[in-house]
């Protein structure tokens, strides 16, 4: 998809006005959605099937306590005391957390880890959700598992402050037999399952588990099941991706559509809805202060604002609680708005939860939105 396709944006686009429906009973934070559509959709959660297909990775926590550092006698470097070491999944594993939180009935990852410890620890947190299969979640010695080190040094009535990360990465291919096996497991679950999302978590194209290949194979099985969906994110951006239900962020638009970058809020919904006529799919984008946005094909866009902060805020995993929220509520059969609102309100609980990649679940969101003045 070149950046200066008129197809997708650019001043030669020719696409009508998009068709914006954002109401106006409640301007600050626009959410309509009535408690008995909220129950309705929210109670066939524990019935769907979802699969995560992407790059897990393992979110190593270490609570250093600053009263206790030392200096080390042969460096006279300082040293960092560690208290307390948690783990939980990230990447991808962060979605299928916000799913497990949600309820939903079975969560399929698909993915790999190293067989190294960090990869035992990945599989044992993965696992230890009840409605986690893990019969497409590989372990191999072809590769090391993805890992995010997170220093953080941790007082007692303050906020954690986190130092400098130690990762983990592959930084080769991932080998033909380990993409073999991925592809056969995602037309394996495109029969089964309700929803498929897909996250690309890498920075090295190739190299993780949504591979060109496996991409191919997931734009074929858009092709044989055109029902099924399928929403895709990616932090290298979706340039190439086939025609998907795509989430970004705006600086990911942005690089969809190429130069000149949009300013406003029109200018946002006209090159979703761009993109949107482009893929012939769904697009939703996320616009941090400004809320989320959907676009669909029809040139139908839609903006719900943010929800105002109530204390001190933690961005990490909050994308994440958003494509997790959308993908069961359409899953569930939620209308594009309803979908767009149960996201905002989950990505406000997350945010909320300070030194930790959050999770939203349906109490919580029950609460927030419907204890709001």
């Amino acid at each position: 998809m070149p950046a200066n396709n008129p197809s997708i944006g650019g001043k030669a686009h020719t696409t009508s006005e998009p068709r914006t429906d954002t109401p106006s009973t409640d301007p600050v934070k626009g959410i309509n959605l009535s408690r008995e559509r909220f129950e309705q959709i929210t109670s066939k959660y524990s019935s769907l099937r979802v699969a995560v297909i992407g790059d897990f990775c393992l979110d190593r926590y270490l609570e250093i306590d600053p009263a206790k550092r030392e200096f080390s006698i042969e460096t006279g470097l300082p040293v960092h005391n560690v208290i307390n070491v948690r783990a939980q999944p990230g990447g991808a594993g962060t979605i299928l957390n916000n799913l497990g939180a949600l309820g939903v009935g079975e969560l399929y990852p698909v993915g790999f880890a190293g067989m190294d410890g960090e990869g035992y620890e990945l599989r044992r947190a993965l696992g230890a959700a009840q409605q986690v299969r893990l019969d497409h979640f590989l372990s191999t010695d072809q590769r090391r598992t993805f890992t995010y080190c997170k220093p953080l040094v941790t007082e007692a009535g303050k906020a954690p402050i986190e130092l400098n990360r130690f990762d983990t990465k592959n930084w080769t291919f991932t080998p033909a037999p380990v993409e073999e096996q991925l592809i056969e497991a995602v037309h394996r679950l495109a029969l089964v399952a309700h929803a498929l999302i897909v996250l690309e978590q890498v920075d090295k194209e190739g190299t993780g588990v949504v591979t060109p290949r496996v991409l191919r194979a997931l734009g074929q099985v858009a092709i044989q099941q055109p029902a099924l969906l399928i929403i895709a994110d990616s932090r290298r951006g979706l340039r190439g991706y086939p025609p998907l239900t795509l989430k970004m962020n705006a600086s990911e638009l942005a690089t969809l559509v190429g130069p000149p970058a949009a300013t406003n809020l029109a200018e946002l919904q006209r090159n979703a809805v761009s993109v949107a006529q482009h893929h012939k799919q769904n697009v939703f984008v996320t616009l941090a202060e400004q809320g989320m946005l959907g676009a669909t094909p029809d040139g139908q866009v839609i903006h719900i604002p943010a929800m105002p902060l109530r204390g001190q805020i933690d961005i990490v995993g909050a994308g994440d609680a958003v494509t997790a929220n959308l993908a069961a509520a359409l899953a569930a059969g939620a209308a594009l708005r309803e979908a767009l609102e149960l996201a905002t309100v989950a990505a406000s609980v997350v945010i909320h939860q300070v030194g930790t990649t959050g999770t939203a679940t349906v109490p919580e969101i029950r609460n927030l939105l419907f204890s709001r003045p």
